[in-house]
């Protein structure tokens, strides 16, 4: 018998590859150049002192997704990223988006429009004004696209998948950056794969710490894959500017 939580991960599953397959509204993903996006959900603080510092390093920025409801909370692995913190990634030219206040599941959040609203309240009173969206737990949810569409430029979920071709952009595909070590440095092929077949590949992880979490990687796992997007000759950007680039 399913417990509640495997019954939970299933629905999500679902959800996520119903939308994936019927979407009506797509739009048409054209590059000439590879690009490559590397995000942080949830923020935790070693995100800003590790993975933004390795990003500027190589000349590149990326997207947080914050949920001002995680703000200054201490965890027995993390410590989330406070208000000083998001503005601090503001003032270094990084991209601040949406990741739900509460945090939860959409189709757990009865009033969704409540809780982005409280959101954005928060991120308002970082100097953000957040117009992309990433799923907590990656988790999407048919009923919530209304809601999203009218706030959002993007929705980015999982999927382990380049974005090519004909695109939901309330659905972005993205490969995750996580432990254990050898599996985050295999993620070098899908740069890789970027390079032969132009697309927008989107990464996303959570802490990069010398002792991660399962849902995190080391700064030297983080340095190598944005090392290697530069080198080889990827854009590598923020979520906003590559969808400017690609004039959507």
């Amino acid at each position: 018998m399913l417990d509640e939580g495997r019954i939970g991960s299933l629905v999500d599953r679902l959800a996520n590859r119903v939308i994936w397959r019927l979407a009506p509204q797509r739009r048409r993903l054209e590059t000439g150049v590879p690009l490559v996006s590397f995000t942080f959900d949830d923020v935790p603080d070693s995100a800003l002192q590790a993975g933004a510092t390795i990003l500027e390093k190589h000349g590149a920025r990326g997207t947080f997704y914050i949920a001002g409801g995680l703000a200054g909370r201490v965890e027995p692995e993390r410590t989330l990223i406070t208000p000083e913190g998001c503005r601090e990634l503001v003032a270094r030219g990084h991209e601040i988006g949406c990741h739900t206040y509460a945090h939860h599941r959409l189709r757990s959040i009865a009033g969704l429009a409540a809780d982005l609203d409280r959101n954005a309240a928060y991120l308002k009173s970082v100097g953000v004004a957040a117009t992309n969206f990433a799923f907590p737990y990656n988790a999407a949810w048919p009923l919530s696209r209304a809601e999203l569409r009218r706030r959002y430029r993007t929705c980015r979920a999982g999927g382990e998948a380049i974005n090519r071709g004909t695109v939901d952009p309330l659905m972005l595909k993205a490969v995750e950056i996580r432990q254990p070590e050898r599996h985050a440095v295999a993620l070098t092929r899908w740069i890789d794969e970027v390079l032969e077949r132009p697309g927008w590949l989107i990464f996303f992880t959570h802490d990069i710490a010398p002792q991660p979490t399962p849902y995190g990687c080391t700064p030297e796992t983080f340095d190598h894959l944005v090392r290697h997007a530069v080198e080889k000759g990827c854009h590598v950007l923020p979520v906003e500017q590559a969808l400017d680039r690609l004039e959507w």
